[in-house]
């Protein structure tokens, strides 16, 4: 009886902090259907009192919405492609190859992950200005090729493959792109998700590095034209909520489609290796 009550005292909590993680969530989707003049009133309500999409037809009118958003689209997809095949080849290697050093070099890249970002951000600015990388989509992709919580993820998760099949694959003649790219990642597709969803949420978010490096409007990111629009258009509050709710459609897709493999990924690279 008292582990019943427990537990439904547990839901009842988790319900509440649920709602009001989401409330403002709510009230912005909500808001973003509102009119300036109601968003601006000091009598505020949840939902509008004049319903208008007005909001989302003329937002791109303000700002470049639809190029800062495929700008995202484009750079959070490349980012993750690329990170989720480094990370699992640099994984496979870390776990199934044996040579000397390879501990020490798997201790480096757990290292990395342990230095705080903000103090990388002068040293890449500077090597991105001096090879004249400015202003262009490679300042935004070549830093972020390789990730080290990817890297560890993947090797965490490879330790628990037997070797025992990867040897019957040599036996019958397979080499290791074959390997890797036929055994390997399917093997690995849980954990690949995990890194994915992570990964994508990270670049669509990145606003301090593209704010630095991209000052052509025509290749911002979302989040910092988001900004630009907050700090240009101050009195368009509708519109400012209508780009902010399409923004979260992307992550919110993509979590949808990889929650199941997100939670088994995050589950066996815990307690394998």
């Amino acid at each position: 009886m008292k582990t019943r009550i427990a537990k439904i005292s547990l839901n009842i909590l988790l319900i509440i902090l649920g709602i009001f993680t989401l409330l403002p969530f709510v009230w912005m989707i909500l808001s973003s259907f509102k009119s300036n003049v109601e968003i601006n009133a000091l009598n505020q309500t949840l939902f509008p009192k004049e319903f208008t999409i007005s909001n989302y037809l003329t937002m791109n009118e303000n700002f470049n919405f639809l190029r800062f958003f495929a700008n995202s689209l484009f750079l959070s997809a490349t980012i993750t492609f690329v990170v989720s095949v480094t990370s699992t080849a640099a994984g496979y290697v870390l776990s199934k190859y044996q040579f000397k050093g390879r501990n020490l070099l798997f201790s480096l890249i757990i290292g990395t992950m342990m230095i705080p970002w903000a103090v990388t951000i002068m040293p890449k600015y500077s090597i991105i200005r001096y090879i004249g990388w400015m202003d262009s989509y490679a300042a935004l992709i070549v830093p972020v090729m390789f990730s080290g919580f990817g890297i560890f993820m993947m090797r965490q998760y490879m330790m628990g493959i037997p070797d025992d099949l990867l040897e019957a694959a040599r036996i019958d003649g397979a080499n290791e792109f074959y390997i890797l790219f036929k055994i390997i990642f399917p093997l690995s597709k849980n954990a690949i998700s995990s890194i994915a969803i992570f990964q994508f949420l990270w670049v669509w978010e990145d606003f301090l590095w593209p704010f630095i490096v991209i000052n052509d409007e025509s290749k911002q990111v979302l989040a910092v034209g988001l900004k630009l629009f907050s700090g240009r258009y101050t009195t368009d509050y509708g519109g400012l909520f209508a780009a902010t709710a399409i923004s979260i459609v992307p992550v919110i897709i993509v979590y949808l489609i990889f929650q199941n493999q997100l939670v088994e990924g995050i589950t066996s690279s815990a307690v394998k290796g």
